[in-house]
């Protein structure tokens, strides 16, 4: 190999590596940044509206002081210090000079959805802090996220003022990202606790909800149960309006509750120590209720 053939691979061989490095540059700073994608970074400078974050890109990306905290904390030294590295969300594409803005915000949102999503599949519990009355109901902060609970949905119904400031477990009832919608439910929570101190065969007191002509609905303070008009007594009922009042305070046995059919049956002609005397003497079978169970279970 003559001295110009080492010269020419030589010149060729240089050639290519500058090549390679000046592509390995570019390369470096091509990145085609997507909204909606989440980056890391790590801050290097503060200014009077926002935060500057190295994510590898030609220019910093940019936090606006309105992105950086879901809680809308003022103290952006405390939430982003200097040369600690964070992931953001890009919630705009790269200008003519290649930034990108960021937000730390969206980011705990976008999390916080996906975390509410996975909550409401599993019936589970979510606490939510009440900031405010409406007419409506109260609203207030779910996981950073804006949450109301409708009135009717409210274990509480009256003095709604003083559930400000208090933290309250409710179930998910509506949940939806794209409207930003998040409508909270206690009556779920009310019936479960509620159902919880219930046993079958036992004696419990509740108050009357509803009349019907096949029978009386019993309230439990969240959870109902019916007393069909085959079970009040041996004897024959005529009119059940003559028997029982809305909100009358009366004592059942429970007899089954299925939790599948969400059915809660109840008895008072199990308490009877002759057929139709429930009808003749209410107010003393209900006086000994527990005892009268006691000694039926006894005698079975």
């Amino acid at each position: 190999m003559t001295a110009n053939s080492h010269s020419s691979a030589s010149n060729n061989l240089s050639f290519s590596m500058d090549d390679f490095s000046q592509a390995l540059e570019q390369e470096q700073y091509d990145y085609h940044f997507k909204q909606g994608d989440v980056v890391r970074g790590k801050v290097f400078e503060y200014s009077s509206d926002g935060v500057y974050v190295d994510i590898g890109g030609k220019s910093p990306g940019f936090v606006p002081q309105t992105e950086v905290d879901w809680r809308g904390s003022s103290n952006v030294k405390e939430v982003l210090p200097l040369e600690q590295e964070f992931d953001f969300v890009i919630i705009k594409e790269q200008d003519a000079e290649g930034q990108v803005k960021l937000s730390r915000r969206q980011l705990f949102i976008d999390q916080a959805w996906d975390n509410l999503k996975e909550i409401e599949e599993k019936g589970a519990i979510v606490q939510m802090l009440v900031t405010g009355v409406n007419r409506g109901g109260v609203f207030g902060e779910v996981q950073g996220l804006k949450g109301f609970i409708p009135k009717s949905h409210l274990t509480q119904k009256e003095d709604l003022e003083t559930l400000i400031d208090q933290t309250v477990d409710t179930n998910i009832l509506q949940l939806d990202q794209k409207e930003n919608k998040l409508v909270l439910t206690q009556r779920n929570i009310a019936r479960s606790s509620a159902l919880s101190q219930l046993k079958e065969n036992e004696v419990v007191a509740g108050k009357i909800a509803k009349i019907q002509p096949y029978g009386v609905f019993v309230d439990f303070g969240g959870v109902s149960g019916l007393l069909h008009i085959k079970q009040i007594s041996e004897g024959k009922v005529n009119a059940l309006e003559s028997l029982f009042q809305i909100g009358e305070e009366v004592k059942v046995v429970i007899m089954e509750i299925d939790t599948f059919k969400n059915r809660i049956s109840l008895s008072t002609k199990i308490l009877e120590t002759y057929p139709g005397e429930f009808l003749e003497n209410k107010e003393a079978v209900m006086a000994n209720a527990e005892e009268r169970l006691t000694n039926k279970k006894a005698q079975s």
